[in-house]
């Protein structure tokens, strides 16, 4: 008779024994639901850095002939010859200007149209959200990572794009020697800075929370779609108060200085009154006249930076109130 010993079961190792990290399951399903998402940010990400590599190395080559032609100044453009070298730069400076600015601006709005609103509202609308509560894993841990892989897909997507436009806007587009893009404008401001990270984040989760409490894809997608915009505008009439501006006299006719938002501006009678330049004007009427100087508000290039870091604390804390609403919600 064989005196082998058998295997003791309780302790030989089993497939079905082998310890599993805890999130495996839901992180794997997540990762299968967000599969589009994920394609398609990553698409969009490269397409970006491509074209943006291609206006800095296109900008970079035709300014260092400018340079070394003696046609880098305006005051040269009148030759045939230096027009016809500075001319290329159209090319480049206008697909930044007049289609990647654009599109980044729009992003924030498209991540919560497409991302945020049917994250939750499709679950709803098919019932899945009822599974939940049969499961093992809890409804809390559940959200949880249905919202963190978008969400940090966004966050290292708008990341990317943001930083890269905003060096390629710095090196090759405000400093160079043809386009004029101030940081405050309605297209510029939005796609620099941490400004297309912070709008994408709230975005975001404005749409998830609007998709749990309508629980219908579409009506929740273009309730989001109104409810950024109009936090936009909002956002956008408030944004002159979030930093003190310059404010300051000068002589007559002085104008801003370059690259700055002007707010407001106007003249100082004799008396040391100042009128706005909605009551007075330049055409100077006869209740303006003797001014004896100027008077501007504005902010200069250099309040970008602080303007932005308000607006974007402001942001991230109505993003972190818009996600405390949606877990109390999930767990009620």
């Amino acid at each position: 008779m064989s005196t082998e010993v058998l295997p003791d079961r309780t302790t030989a190792p089993t497939a079905s024994s082998t310890p599993k990290p805890a999130l495996r399951g839901i992180l794997w399903l997540v990762l299968r639901q967000n599969r589009l998402l994920l394609w398609t940010l990553g698409v969009l990400v490269v397409l970006v850095v491509a074209d943006l590599l291609w206006i800095h190395i296109a900008c970079d080559r035709i300014v260092s002939e400018l340079r070394r032609t003696d046609c880098y100044s305006p005051e040269t453009w009148a030759r045939k010859e230096c027009w016809n070298r500075v001319e290329p730069l159209d090319r480049p400076n206008g697909w930044y200007l007049r289609v990647l600015q654009p599109a980044v601006t729009a992003l924030p709005l498209l991540v919560g149209v497409f991302v945020g609103a049917p994250l939750l509202a499709q679950e709803y609308e098919r019932g899945t959200v009822r599974l939940i509560r049969a499961q093992s894993v809890s409804p809390i841990r559940w959200l949880a990572v249905r919202l963190a892989v978008p969400g940090l897909a966004v966050l290292a997507a708008a990341g990317v794009i943001a930083v890269l436009m905003t060096w390629v806007w710095w090196t090759d587009i405000v400093r160079g020697p043809v386009a004029f893009d101030p940081p405050f404008q309605y297209m510029t401001y939005p796609a620099l800075g941490v400004a297309p990270v912070a709008w994408s984040l709230f975005a975001l989760a404005l749409g998830v929370l609007v998709g749990q409490l309508v629980r219908r894809a579409l009506p929740a997608m273009f309730l989001t779609g109104a409810l950024v915009a109009a936090t936009h505008g909002l956002v956008l009439w408030a944004r002159p108060y979030f930093y003190p501006a310059v404010d300051r006299v000068a002589a007559l006719r002085t104008t801003e200085p370059s690259n700055s938002w002007l707010l407001d501006r106007g003249i100082v009678l004799p008396d040391g009154s100042r009128v706005s330049t909605s009551s007075c004007g330049f055409s100077f009427s006869t209740d303006c006249d003797g001014a004896t100087a100027s008077w501007l508000r504005y902010h200069p290039a250099d309040h970008l930076v602080p303007v932005q870091l308000v607006e974007a604390g402001i942001l991230l804390a109505l993003t972190l109130a818009l996600l405390l609403v949606v877990f109390r919600r999930i767990r009620a």
